[in-house]
């Protein structure tokens, strides 16, 4: 997937889902045009570290982490594998990292240096989502929704699900009629009809929670 089919592959996707499903009907309806933009210079490994790092954290908070962390290096853009994991604990717990954390962060870089996680998007682009997920979730730290969200703003994949995703699960009972409660797996059931477009819906469920 690059930009340029990406962009037009949105445009087929509200299409499509509009004419298969009355919820998204009103969503595309709602909401326009999905404006869903990967970040394409991103290479997986600084993907999963910046993911990691917003974990249970406030979006503010983690970015005010992540600046002291880059900080950590300056002049690198963002830090390689191996300055990470050259770089010492009381650095990093310094930068506002937990020990938690740092464990994963590390894991991730381990994994970098050893190829499991690639620094450029080439290592990986030719896998399909489920060799990707299964590759990364062997990284400590790193959860299926991790991967997930990598996939679909790391490698702009348009057919991705995350259906344990709180803000996913949120949007879908807000809108949808006759329902107040929904397992992942029900949700995964019912997103079947929204393929191969289920990142773009999962994009106009995160818009529902918001409006």
């Amino acid at each position: 997937m690059t930009p340029a089919t990406h962009l037009a592959a949105l445009a087929a996707a509200d299409r499509a889902l509009a004419s298969t499903d009355p919820l998204m009907r009103r969503l595309v309806a709602r909401h326009g045009p999905c404006t869903l933009k990967p970040h394409w210079r991103r290479g997986p490994y600084e993907s999963l570290v910046r993911a990691v790092m917003h974990q249970q954290l406030h979006g503010n908070a983690a970015a005010a982490i992540l600046a002291r962390f880059v900080a950590l290096h300056p002049g690198s853009g963002f830090p390689a594998p191996a300055e990470v994991l050259g770089t010492s604990d009381e650095a990093l717990r310094g930068a506002g990292l937990s020990r938690q954390k740092i464990s994963y962060v590390r894991a991730i870089a381990e994994a970098a240096v050893s190829g499991v996680v690639p620094v450029s998007r080439s290592g990986i682009a030719r896998l399909d989502d489920e060799a990707i997920i299964r590759r990364f979730t062997e990284v400590r730290g790193v959860g299926r929704w991790t991967v997930e969200m990598f996939l679909i703003f790391g490698l702009g994949r348009l057919d991705v699900l995350p259906i344990d995703d709180y803000g996913v699960r949120a949007g879908f009972l807000r809108h949808a009629r006759g329902r107040d409660d929904i397992k992942p797996r029900e949700l995964g059931a019912h997103g079947e009809r929204w393929a191969p477009y289920r990142s773009v819906a999962a994009w106009y469920l995160w818009r529902a929670v918001e409006a």
